[in-house]
């Protein structure tokens, strides 16, 4: 190898380089600029991740003009050719893999709200498109894909009959999400009593944060054969009840009038309680030491009932003691009978 060859392959390593840096610090980040300024969010996953294999590639690029300037067999240049080939289609399925699942996260109308998603569906995406990055390689490398395609089909059915339980779980999943039912960060309850937020949908279970942060793994097939309230949906704004019993001697209007004035407070007073909530009470028993009432309240979301509950109540209690507003205690009447 001459001197000359040498020299003639750093040059073209130094210009690839100095290329990809240029691209890389100069023009990606002015393309991020120009992307930042659009309402899509699209543009700004597409140019971060192409940024990272600017250098890259025209280093490779460098590499192989530089040397195919040495003097080497025919069958070496065969090798740096096929070589260089396999990098530029490996690079193009991560960069493809990596932009799908980001674009899975959102909304194809433009909006670029992100929508709750799942690692099933992310992972099944990249899982393909590995598989068709693959299958290029080897049908540019003069590899026939015909038999694998075969033999994976055959494979497959093996695989299906062995992991039967596990498919289930999968195609549970799928329906599961397909069918917009569930999502992430929804709140559930299932009909087993469990209940808490949907953290994420695998391959083969959905994992619920409950309220006490502990994680509660139910297998997609049981979970899509269960009766489950999803209390985000349709929306996620609700109205909870708190019942109160009021003495007999209670003026029922007056009371119905403080009773909707505490529930306006406690709502105003809170962050999660809507605003704009009408309050509701309706008196709908006689009990055996009180009259029986329902107040409603709304709140943002299933687990803010819980705080916005208890102010209510120790705000009801202060109002009440000051309009003179008793909630009496269980009473029983007992007669004794006397022996004449």
């Amino acid at each position: 190898m001459s001197k000359q060859a040498i020299l003639q392959l750093v040059i073209y390593l130094v210009s690839g380089f100095i290329i990809g840096l240029f691209l890389h610090k100069i023009i990606m980040p002015l393309l991020a600029r120009l992307a930042a300024k659009t309402s899509l969010k699209s543009d700004d996953l597409f140019v971060k991740t192409i940024r990272k294999w600017v250098i890259p590639w025209f280093l490779a690029l460098g590499l192989f003009l530089g040397l195919k300037q040495l003097d080497m067999e025919s069958r070496f240049y065969f090798w740096i050719e096929n070589g260089l080939m396999i990098f530029y289609i490996l690079s193009g399925t991560l960069i493809i893999a990596n932009i799908v699942s980001g674009m899975i996260k959102i909304k194809a109308t433009g909006s670029d709200t992100i929508i709750p998603s799942s690692s099933i569906i992310s992972n099944i995406v990249i899982v393909l498109i590995y598989c068709i990055g693959l299958l290029i390689i080897l049908q540019s490398l003069g590899v026939s894909i015909t038999p694998v395609l075969t033999a994976l089909g055959v494979g497959g059915l093996a695989v299906a009959l062995a992991l039967q339980n596990t498919l289930s779980n999968l195609f549970a999943g799928l329906q599961i999400i397909s069918s917009g039912n569930f999502n992430k960060g929804n709140f559930v309850k299932l009909a087993s009593g469990e209940e808490g937020f949907i953290e994420d949908i695998t391959w083969r279970s959905t994992s619920i944060k409950s309220m006490s942060d502990h994680i509660i793994i139910v297998p997609n097939a049981k979970l899509a054969d269960m009766i489950v309230s999803n209390y985000h949906l349709p929306q996620t704004q609700l109205n909870f009840v708190v019942e109160i019993g009021v003495s007999y001697d209670s003026d029922l209007d007056h009371v119905e009038t403080v009773t909707k004035e505490v529930i306006l407070q406690t709502l105003q007073d809170n962050e999660a309680g809507v605003k704009d909530f009408e309050p509701v009470v309706r008196f709908f028993a006689f009990g055996e030491s009180s009259i029986k009432m329902k107040a409603i309240l709304g709140v943002q979301d299933y687990s803010a009932q819980f705080a916005i509950k208890s102010a209510f109540i120790k705000k009801l209690l202060v109002r009440f003691n000051k309009e003179g507003i008793i909630i009496p205690f269980p009473t029983r009447t007992v007669l004794q009978k006397t022996e004449e």
